[in-house]
């Protein structure tokens, strides 16, 4: 039995070192969120006041969840939905739930990456002029009605085509030559790029007014639940943590590594990439608000308007503004690119291990019909809204719930933490106590419903933008419905025959005992 699952694990791959595997799981954590998000967010809560209980997040409720997900992959040796079954025979739906939203989130993520793209080059000449936002809209999006086209604009499927090919190129190459060697180069580059333009933005008239913006605490704001709330959504929606992806990383890193240390580094080192990025980000807003000659408050944004509307007008009258753009943009397609490799692995892990398919068929069954779906719904003059929609409820009502949902199902139901406190305590620099098991157990979670019962009181007392109603309960509530039944409906597939579902640990320590 032993060397069925040794044959099982050589035909999946893995990671050629700890080394690398620490590198593909920091590409994963820091993505787009990191800087366009985490900025405005800390701004927003209370500024350097924030930093206290983004750290108590990240240590009471973030790091404990990734060890959770490194100890699922790392012990069982398999996707998200072939660890939850080799866990527990009923818990393979929640691995197959995991799948559904990766793959959503691939569909939509590579637009982001490809107006990205497209933006490092408007950099040269700052094609969008002297009204960003127009531009945005109007001549690059080419943004229409509230509905679903078929409208193509070329420039933004162009692009899309040319990522879809980037990344199923990485897929079919494999974990280590795709994944691994495209995070030994990205990562560094990554870091070095954001460095270089927080560099140049601290040099601009006004950085340190946007300094001062974002890093003068407001400690009454320590004292207001949503700040809390803002802190563990953060955290959350940073590090990867609760969508399989850090399930199927794990389980392509050598059976005696280090995972509690491997832990820590991916996530200080993600929050550290995320206090690189407030910086930058701040620092140019300040330039922005001095050469407007108004508060920051009146330029800080967030998301695709940080992007895409703000950062253009930066360029537009900063010094080294063709600089700034290319380092900016060129920061977002790589750290976009990092995460939607690992977002996409997920599912073609998991279509490996559930049929017989080999690296090459898997990647492109399940990357080619991603990428038509991409290009059809998001390369079109609405691709804008349906992009807004998915985001907003796959994010609250997908990665949310189905973390919520595995957390409570590992410690209540099916009574694994221990078992994983035990493995991941076995080669690890960094011991685990019971603590850990009250944090998954109790704390995590206990934040996690907060979160969600508040989103969904807000989605349902004001419903989500301007969009109409059929948008929103099909784009939205529809679909996050859909990729929970659907995971539990694949749940009922039969597996490979050559797939051994039972639990690699019990199976090597039966065959010492034999032997």
């Amino acid at each position: 039995m032993s060397q069925d699952l040794d044959h099982a694990e050589q035909q999946r791959g893995g990671f050629s070192s700890r080394k690398v595997f620490i590198l593909a799981a920091i590409g994963s954590a820091v993505g787009l969120g990191n800087i366009w998000r985490f900025p405005y967010v800390a701004y927003e809560n209370g500024g350097g006041a924030f930093i206290l209980p983004y750290l108590i997040a990240l240590l009471t409720a973030g790091l404990p969840f990734l060890l959770l997900d490194y100890g699922l992959g790392h012990r069982y040796r398999g996707s998200a939905p072939l660890s939850f079954r080799r866990a527990h025979r009923a818990a393979e739906g929640l691995g197959w739930w995991q799948v559904g939203i990766c793959f959503v989130i691939a569909v939509y993520y590579a637009a982001v990456i490809a107006w990205a793209a497209r933006y490092a080059l408007f950099s040269f000449d700052k094609a969008w002029g002297d009204d960003p936002e127009g531009f945005l809209f109007g001549s690059y999006l080419q943004a229409g009605e509230q509905t679903i086209g078929l409208d193509f604009v070329s420039g933004v499927t162009v692009p899309l085509v040319l990522v879809w090919v980037a990344v199923l190129t990485m897929m079919v190459l494999g974990v280590q030559k795709g994944i691994g060697i495209a995070s030994a180069i990205f990562i560094p580059i990554l870091f070095m790029a954001f460095i270089a333009l927080v560099v140049v933005a601290l040099t601009l008239d006004g950085a340190a007014t946007g300094l001062d913006a974002l890093f003068s605490p407001d400690w009454s704001a320590l004292t207001e639940t949503s700040v809390w709330i803002a802190a563990y959504g953060q955290i959350f929606f940073s590090l990867s943590v609760g969508f399989g992806i850090m399930i199927t990383y794990a389980s392509y890193v050598g059976r005696r590594s280090d995972m509690t240390g491997s832990g820590l580094v991916v996530g200080f080192a993600n929050s550290g990439f995320e206090l690189l990025a407030g910086i930058g980000v701040f620092a140019a807003l300040g330039f922005m608000a001095t050469a407007a000659g108004v508060g920051v408050d009146e330029v800080a944004t967030e998301g695709l308007g940080l992007a895409f509307i703000a950062f253009p007008a930066i360029i537009n009258e900063a010094p080294a503004g063709a600089l700034i753009g290319i380092l900016f943009f060129g920061s977002l397609v790589v750290a976009g690119v990092t995460s939607l490799v690992s977002v996409i692995e997920v599912v073609i892990s998991a279509v490996r291990d559930k049929f017989e398919m080999t690296r090459t068929g898997a990647s492109l069954s399940v990357g080619v019909p991603a990428a038509v779906i991409s290009i059809t719904l998001l390369g079109t003059t609405t691709g804008v809204y349906v992009l807004d929609i998915v985001d907003h409820f796959i994010n609250r009502f997908g990665i949310l719930l189905v973390a919520v949902a595995s957390m409570l199902a590992l410690a209540w139901v099916f009574r694994r933490t221990g078992l994983l406190r035990d493995h991941l305590n076995r080669d690890g620099s960094v011991q685990l106590g019971r603590t850990w098991e009250v944090l998954i157990g109790f704390v995590a979670p206990a934040a996690l419903v907060f979160i969600l019962v508040n989103e969904l009181i807000d989605n349902i007392q004001v419903p989500y933008g301007d969009y109409p109603t059929w948008m929103l309960n099909t784009l939205g509530w529809g679909l996050a419905a859909a990729v929970l039944v659907l995971g539990f409906v694949a749940a009922r597939l039969p597996w490979r025959a050559s797939t051994p579902l039972d639990d690699p640990e019990v199976v090597a320590a039966q065959d010492e005992r034999s032997s």
